[in-house]
């Protein structure tokens, strides 16, 4: 193995995987995945459910280890879902006025709100990988992965990701959730190891909003 091959393994970073080899291309962005101090991005999501109107939605991502996670909303403005180790904060008073929802964390639980963590936590123990096609995103190659689950209970019956060629970092999830729901999901101008306030995965409950606990 080369010195540089060597160097990036001990910085964290997976070499390229060879292009239609699915498996390795999960499985690097997997362990590029579990290697991040932090991840932030910006993000754009579209929710497609055949029995309602589609959603569109745009906020910023993050994610600092296994435990915390936030989607803040830009649009509908103030939303938010908010993993602080301990609880899933769901407040979405676009849709229910007046109330926040709180569950605790327990296991998988928050696989529900975490979309990096749904794919890419040990993805090669709970899906079937195939290679579909490399495709340019945002100026990027990026390789594109089919996901079929392997295992139960999990809440989508396939998923498509776009892994960045080059840093393995996931740039666009498609979703085809249990419910019939099609939820797509870009990420753009991604940072990773930034030091993140405290903030970022606290979740302050509004002025006259009660909590729901589930």
């Amino acid at each position: 193995m080369s010195r540089l091959v060597l160097l990036l393994l001990a910085l964290g970073f997976a070499p390229p995987a060879p292009a239609q080899d699915a498996g390795a291309i999960i499985g690097r962005a997997a362990k590029v995945y579990r290697s991040l101090g932090s991840l932030r991005a910006d993000f754009d999501q579209v929710i497609d459910n055949p029995m309602i109107d589609s959603a569109e939605s745009k906020g910023i991502l993050a994610q600092a280890g296994p435990a915390k996670f936030s989607m803040r909303f830009s649009d509908p403005p103030g939303e938010a879902i908010v993993i602080d180790g301990q609880h899933v904060w769901v407040y979405t008073p676009s849709t229910v006025p007046g109330q926040v929802v709180r569950l605790k964390v327990s296991g998988g639980s928050a696989y529900g709100y975490n979309l990096l963590g749904w794919l890419l936590d040990r993805p090669a123990e709970r899906y079937r990988a195939s290679y579909l096609r490399s495709e340019r995103i945002d100026g990027r190659t990026a390789d594109v992965v089919q996901l079929v689950p392997a295992v139960p209970d999990l809440p989508f019956t396939t998923a498509i990701v776009w892994l960045d060629r080059q840093d393995a970092l996931p740039r666009r999830l498609e979703i085809q959730e249990q419910s019939g729901a099609t939820r797509r999901l870009d990420l753009k101008h991604i940072r990773v190891n930034e030091s993140l306030s405290g903030s970022t995965f606290t979740f302050k409950v509004p002025g006259g909003v009660r909590v729901v606990d589930q």
